[in-house]
């Protein structure tokens, strides 16, 4: 279950000294995520879904394909949408309403990977040229949070573009309840793994605990061959240089491992 946490300054410092010695409170090492699962085709209404979880936090995303005009600029090809719901049942920090400032960032983070990756061929989204093109919809929504929101996140969204299917179209009309056996054109696989700073120590994965301390984050985002194709830093303090090649370096070895599951 999500709780809160709010720590004190002594409790402050004295996680802060035990990152430091490399010393994480549930017996992790500092480049070490909790266990990761992946579970597909979790929704019978969505043309794709899947649902993660990396220890106790647990996301679900659903992918909806629509019919709509192409942009103008881009009149051959179909478009991605991602959104994120930082639903209250998954943390009694997050409140119904507008999407906070929170929720858009981790949409942006998750929507940029896919992105930069060039994940989709879009131009095979296309129906008629000008005129008809394929919406990619990405719904993500929180279900617990128990820290590291982003790495999940990223992970179910990548996981359900790979499960959907497309709905049967006859030219005129969709119909959402039979799916073919087309897949989405997908022609990379990115993921994405957040490095965290806290104080001068560099980790993965933090707890509910440990995001409290963060001083700053760094998406890393990796295709499956090993190719970096995007970056997003996140939180107030500066990074240097040195401290972004050290966080680079750990988040493609670690995307390396993510990738393996994503494989299965």
């Amino acid at each position: 279950m999500s709780q809160t946490f709010r720590i004190n300054e002594a409790q402050k410092k004295h996680l802060l000294d035990s990152l430091k010695k490399g010393v994480r409170f549930d017996g992790r090492k500092l480049d070490q995520h909790r266990e990761v699962s992946i579970e597909y085709s979790i929704s019978k209404s969505a043309e794709g879904s899947a649902r993660v979880r990396i220890g106790e936090t647990e996301v679900i995303a659903g992918v909806k394909l629509s019919i709509d005009k192409p942009y103008a600029d881009s009149p051959d090809e179909g478009s991605l949408m991602v959104d994120a719901q930082l639903l209250p049942l998954s943390s009694p920090e997050f409140e119904l309403g507008p999407p906070s400032i929170e929720a858009i960032e981790l949409a942006r983070v998750v929507d940029r990977g896919i992105r930069e990756a060039k994940a989709i061929d879009t131009k095979k989204l296309c129906v008629k040229e000008g005129e008809k093109v394929w919406i990619v919809s990405i719904d993500i929504c929180t279900i617990n949070n128990a820290g590291n929101l982003f790495d999940a996140s990223a992970l179910a969204a990548i996981a359900a573009l790979k499960d959907a299917r497309f709905p049967e179209y006859d030219g005129v009309s969709i119909d959402y309840k039979k799916h073919s056996d087309k897949k989405l054109p997908l022609t990379k696989i990115p993921v994405a793994v957040t490095v965290f700073k806290a104080g001068s120590t560099l980790f993965i994965d933090p707890s509910l605990y440990e995001e409290q301390v963060i001083d700053a984050r760094l998406t890393v985002t990796m295709m499956q061959n090993g190719e970096l194709c995007a970056l997003q830093k996140g939180e107030a303090k500066p990074l240097s240089i040195e401290e972004i090649n050290q966080m680079i370096d750990l988040g493609i070895s670690k995307a390396k491992e993510l990738t393996k599951h994503i494989q299965k």
